[in-house]
């Protein structure tokens, strides 16, 4: 069998397995298929790089021919290039830990092999998604992720809030979703294939307009925003959140959200030509990193505050694509992935810990109880700050500098990158302050056997805690690099696959001063919270009194959901009562259903009719019939 197939095969061997057969298997087997299956995946995805980094040649498998006519063939094909790669990695090397972690946190579960099931469908389709050669390809799993996320974050089913999320996480995306879809057809229709590679070079021709490929771009754009909840389609990602703890690590940190930065990165080709698109997505991506900040400042559930940070995070990566830097983006997806995987299954420590409690308010001291939650939590707090040297601090600092020195880059979008990390680095800390430090608020009723969770979730933490630590090193900026006389082995990995940006590339002095700046702002983020919430406190009261009305804006999404229940939703109620219900469907029912019912009653009592047993009758039938075929007769001879 083919490796690559190997690589999608065995996460849909765990789901069908303990799919079928779960509920008859003890859980200690349930629990070794669903977490065996996914990391040999992840051990045959690691087989396929020697090959790769020897030749920088991508590993292509077909399955079969999926579709064929004149002019046109569909492979069902699967394609191993440097970026799918790294895709592969995260998926299957995060997505295992974070299987492993499960099996301590739903220990007590009553659908255990469902959920278990579930999250092995779940990486099967993100990693269709992420091998697939052809759009179609991507589309299966891009369809298939989102069938995986409705049914795991509405997991619990018998809560109708938590139905709702999935349901409103599955609706949310199918706007999204009907843009890709344009976007494919258009693209066919010029290109006549639906390939990324001869996609990205027939685009790179110059036979289609500047103006169809913004259009093109931008349809992509609004496809990609569906996927990784960015502005205006961001609404599904807090209300995610009533999914497992778990799930939600895997949504944030190595799957669904990070589609939409895999598909402009893959078809960066197309976005290269689209200069009007790349604007959009630069200062899109930028103003959802900035706004997404925001609403993390306000949120008082421990969960919904990590949400928003994905939600700006991911919008860091749009800006980096947007100016081109789509290695710099990538690898922030990279580093990303360890340290929310980490914050998230640390947040679920805690919840699991204080016995389902998510409100911060109700938490403080944690820190003397829980240690090594609160380390690795720290850690991976310290990452996403961009504090040096953790991981986040080599990503996202690539990432504004980039925003200021990439294509069409400057001051207006390192601004709002570099507003948006202050604020990451302030919240994140907020959070840290409120949960782990300080006097303890938890309620009697849940301060009783406090403790870390087992090994399976201890131990998952510790490995992520370091390559929140270490991993950021594979990835320095040019003026370190050159500084330090190094490499930077993941830009070097991912070039063959990459258009590369040189501009101001050489103008490390300049680097280096952005560089201190963005240091400067992660610590005087950080100092400011520790002021607001554990020097002063009533700073922080005084803040929240004097911002009034802004503050019940930016702590109600900037009343998105508002807006969309009252505006869109409440339209289309009326839509459906007034014209579909009252107008539409009568005259429906009336030409298409009743029309054809009574003309078949006429012709069957017609028929019938003419049955009824009366000789005569049947004699006048036949002499009629042969008068007609003589009258025909005469007229045609």
């Amino acid at each position: 069998m083919n490796s690559l197939a190997l690589i999608l095969i065995l996460p849909f061997l765990g789901f069908l397995i303990n799919g079928l057969f779960g509920s008859r298997l003890p859980k200690a087997l349930v629990s070794f298929i669903a977490c065996a299956l996914p990391a040999g995946a992840f051990a045959v995805t690691v087989a396929n790089y020697p090959a790769l980094c020897a030749t920088k040649v991508p590993i292509v498998a077909d399955l079969f021919t999926w579709a064929a006519f004149p002019g046109f063939k569909l492979e069902a094909a699967l394609y191993f290039d440097q970026i799918s790669a790294m895709m592969c990695l995260v998926v299957t090397g995060v997505g295992t830990l974070i299987h492993i972690y499960s099996v301590g946190y739903m220990s007590h579960d009553e659908s255990f092999s469902r959920y278990f099931a579930y999250l092995n469908l779940f990486l099967f389709f993100m990693l269709m998604l992420v091998l697939g050669k052809n759009m179609v390809m991507l589309f299966t799993g891009w369809e298939g992720v989102g069938l995986a996320s409705y049914l795991l974050i509405g997991f619990w089913f018998k809560d109708s809030e938590k139905t709702a999320a999935g349901m409103k996480a599955f609706i949310v995306n199918r706007v999204g979703d009907t843009a890709f879809v344009l976007a494919a057809f258009t693209i066919f229709y010029f290109a006549k294939t639906l390939d990324f590679q001869e996609i990205n070079a027939f685009f790179a021709t110059g036979q289609v307009s500047v103006g169809m490929l913004n259009l093109i771009g931008i349809l992509l754009l609004v496809g990609a925003c569906g996927k990784s909840a960015q502005i205006p389609l961001h609404v599904w990602l807090p209300d995610a959140m009533a999914g497992p703890t778990p799930v939600s690590a895997l949504i944030h940190a190595a799957t669904m959200v990070t589609a939409g930065v895999y598909l402009i990165s893959r078809l960066s080709g197309v976005f290269m030509h689209a200069p009007g698109a790349m604007t959009v997505v630069a200062y899109g991506g930028a103003i959802t990193a900035f706004i997404g900040a925001t609403m993390g400042l306000t949120q008082y559930n421990i969960k919904k505050v990590l949400a928003y940070s994905t939600m700006s995070q991911i919008g860091l990566m749009f800006l980096a694509c947007g100016v081109g830097a789509f290695n710099a983006g990538l690898f922030h997806l990279f580093t990303h992935a360890f340290f929310k995987a980490c914050l998230f299954l640390g947040a679920g420590a805690v919840i699991h810990g204080l016995h389902g409690e998510e409100d911060m308010r109700y938490m403080g001291g944690l820190g003397k109880k829980l240690p090594l939650t609160f380390a690795t939590f720290g850690i991976a707090t310290l990452a996403l700050s961009g504090v040096p040297p953790f991981a986040g601090f080599f990503s996202k600092d690539e990432i504004l500098w980039s925003a200021y020195a990439g294509i069409g880059g400057g001051p207006v979008l390192w601004a709002l990158g570099s507003a948006a990390s202050f604020l990451t680095a302030f919240y994140m800390f907020r959070l840290v302050i409120m949960t782990f430090l300080g006097e303890s608020r938890v309620k009697p009723e849940k301060a009783k056997g406090i403790h870390e969770g087992p090994v399976t979730m201890s131990g998952v933490l510790v490995i992520l805690a370091l390559f929140s630590v270490g991993i950021g090193f594979i990835g320095m900026p040019g003026a370190l690099r050159e500084m330090l006389h190094t490499s930077a082995p993941f830009y070097d990995f991912l070039a063959p696959a990459l258009p590369h940006h040189e501009a101001e590339a050489a103008n490390h002095a300049l680097e280096t001063t952005f560089m201190l700046i963005s240091i400067v702002v992660a610590f005087a983020g950080i100092a400011l919270s520790f002021l607001f919430f554990s020097v002063k406190k009533e700073l922080a009261e005084k803040s929240k009194a004097a911002f009034g009305p802004v503050y019940d804006m930016v702590s109600q999404g900037y009343f998105f959901d508002a807006f969309y229940n009252g505006v869109i939703v409440a339209f289309m109620d009326w839509v459906s009562e007034n014209v579909l219900a009252r107008g539409v469907e009568p005259t429906l029912d009336a030409n298409v259903i009743e029309a054809p019912s009574e003309t078949v009653g006429y012709a069957s009592r017609l028929f019938a009719s003419l049955q009824a047993g009366n000789v005569q009758a049947y004699v006048l039938y036949v002499f009629i019939g042969l008068a007609l075929v003589l009258l025909w007769g005469v007229v045609h001879v």
